[in-house]
């Protein structure tokens, strides 16, 4: 069974950091683009970061640029998501998805999702 588990999320005060892990079981992340995905309450889904399959290209929302990093290990098959400068408008659920080939989106272009780790940014 192909699956998604995100983990690491939690309660930062304003100026925080936060490591997202996306591990996937069932299939090896070689072969798959991964995106992150976040939505608040009240509001749609948002990408915010993306990798290709290789790792060598990344994407950005101009909301998080030059705050959150996307990397993957694929020995360990899995992606991460560093969340530094955190924002109290960064407060949502965080979601990985995947989709097999090489290019990574922002948009809803995935196949296989998460059920999403909570992110909250209070002091």
């Amino acid at each position: 069974q192909l699956q998604l588990v995100e983990s690491g999320g939690g309660l930062v005060q304003p100026g925080g950091s936060l490591r997202l892990s996306c591990a996937a079981s069932g299939f090896t992340l070689d072969y798959y683009a991964i995106g992150w995905f976040r939505q608040a309450p009240g509001k749609e889904r948002e990408g915010v970061s993306c990798i290709r399959s290789s790792g060598g290209s990344t994407g950005y929302a101009d909301s998080v640029k030059g705050r959150f990093t996307i990397s993957r290990d694929n020995a360990k098959n899995t992606v991460y998501l560093q969340m530094n400068s955190l924002k109290p408008e960064d407060t949502a659920v965080y979601y990985c998805a995947a989709r097999r080939g090489s290019s990574c989106f922002l948009e809803e272009l995935y196949d296989y999702w998460g059920q999403g780790t909570q992110v909250t940014v209070s002091s």
